[in-house]
């Protein structure tokens, strides 16, 4: 796929999204279709975690826009968009199909992608770590019922802000980065996160599944953390230097609350969080 000039979506070689939870009544699908249909790219990786089948099992919920992000990105697949997959904990049934296509999407265990600078990263969803967290359960089960009552402050915190005209923002984030022995897991997720790299000889590390958006460099490894969409909302996206960025849509896409996504008011500045 090329960039087509005329196109008012933006390219990117290459794009990761992970966390998604589509089946869980806090996924946020509205900012991530009017992501989708905001960008082009040669190849989009799920890292995991795309559909929350365990939510499903525990309470059924599909809202419509939830089908809406699977149409989009089978639209993108059979456009000539790579589609590559790499299941997480919460839809590991996929992982049966490791090595095989899924409706034309490639099904990995893990993957290198190879930047246009020349660097390798090697992708995986990131539950493998969880035995180096000795706090995961406060980070990687969105069925917890101490997550559960974040996010339902967070929901009640949204539409406040949207009587006021403001955007959407995760009060659910913004706790957890506060609570220490969240902070402690996290860090012990990353540095795992990060020997992995190192065992493996790449450049660095893309992975998803704690919900904490990060890119920082630590011992000449790249740790990139692609977020999540009942959170942050966010992205990794490769320029087409080689460059990866962690694209916060939340901040710069202000979605109103309408089931019409064509009324969803377009933000041209976008702020971006790089690392070379």
């Amino acid at each position: 796929m090329t960039n087509n000039n005329t196109s008012d979506k933006q390219y990117f070689p290459a794009v990761w999204i992970s966390d998604v939870h589509l089946g869980y009544k806090d996924c946020r699908a509205d900012y991530l279709l009017d992501f989708l249909n905001s960008i082009e790219c040669d190849t989009l990786y799920l890292v995991g975690d795309i559909i929350d089948l365990w939510s499903m099992k525990r309470n059924f919920y599909w809202h419509s826009s939830h089908y809406q992000v699977l149409t989009c990105i089978q639209e993108k697949a059979s456009q000539g968009t790579r589609v590559i997959y790499i299941p997480g904990n919460h839809d590991e049934t996929f992982r049966q199909y490791i090595n095989n296509s899924l409706f034309g999407i490639e099904v990995h265990q893990q993957y290198i992608h190879t930047t246009k600078a020349n660097k390798r990263f090697l992708l995986v969803h990131g539950d493998d770590f969880d035995s180096a967290t000795r706090y995961n359960k406060l980070i990687s089960i969105a069925g917890d019922a101490g997550y559960d009552f974040l996010l339902f402050l967070n929901r009640w915190t949204n539409r406040i802000r949207r009587l006021f005209g403001q955007n959407y923002w995760s009060l659910a984030a913004w706790i957890k980065a506060r609570v220490h022995k969240a902070r402690e897991a996290i860090e012990a997720f990353e540095n795992a996160a990060i020997h992995e790299a190192k065992k493996q000889g790449v450049d660095g590390i893309i992975c998803g599944h704690i919900h904490h958006p990060e890119i920082k460099v630590v011992d000449g490894i790249v740790y990139c953390n692609d977020g999540d969409w009942i959170e942050s909302c966010t992205a990794l996206v490769e320029q087409a230097c080689g460059r990866i960025e962690l694209l916060h849509w939340s901040d710069t896409k202000k979605v109103l609350n309408s089931a019409d996504e064509s009324s969803h008011s377009r933000v041209k500045n976008k702020e971006q969080k790089s690392a070379a």
